[in-house]
């Protein structure tokens, strides 16, 4: 099994979101090595929900995979905001994951946490300047992550 982090702005996707609709296709990913990345992942892969741009931000859940390498329709649509020109049916260059809701951590694991908990080599969430919304986490650190999301309840 792999692990992974994900990152949403919780206006725009939320955990809550997941909850009530149980699955959804994880699109939109715009970025070649978040896209590379999710290319890697397998399902039943665990996925940490990350809520990025929000006050405080950090880990809010636990998703899984359920199939992946999807060819994400986002970027043959015209009018979708993840549209890409240069790519084709035939010659697709993004790629999507469906993911499952696990469950809600009762209290969110924050970033100020996280950054006591691991160093940047650790944990790439923490890393200065690191934007990528999709990322691999060792198993050992989402263990102890798990760990800490349940002292906190």
């Amino acid at each position: 099994m792999g692990y992974w982090l994900m990152k949403s702005e919780p206006s725009v996707y939320s955990i809550v979101d997941l909850e009530r609709q149980r699955q959804t296709l994880w699109d939109g990913v715009r970025n070649y090595q978040a896209r590379n990345f999710i290319k890697e992942m397998q399902s039943g892969d665990l996925v940490f929900f990350y809520h990025s741009n929000a006050t405080p931000p950090g880990i809010v859940g636990l998703m899984s995979v359920v199939s992946s390498a999807v060819v994400d329709p986002t970027q043959f649509d015209a009018k979708s905001k993840y549209y890409d020109p240069k790519s084709s049916p035939d010659s697709p260059r993004w790629y999507a994951v469906e993911v499952e809701f696990i469950q809600a951590f009762p209290q969110i694991v924050s970033l100020e946490t996280l950054k006591q908990e691991f160093s940047d080599s650790e944990l790439l969430v923490i890393k200065p300047g690191n934007r990528l919304s999709v990322m691999p986490v060792a198993e050992i650190v989402a263990k102890r992550i798990i760990a800490i999301a349940n002292s906190l309840s």
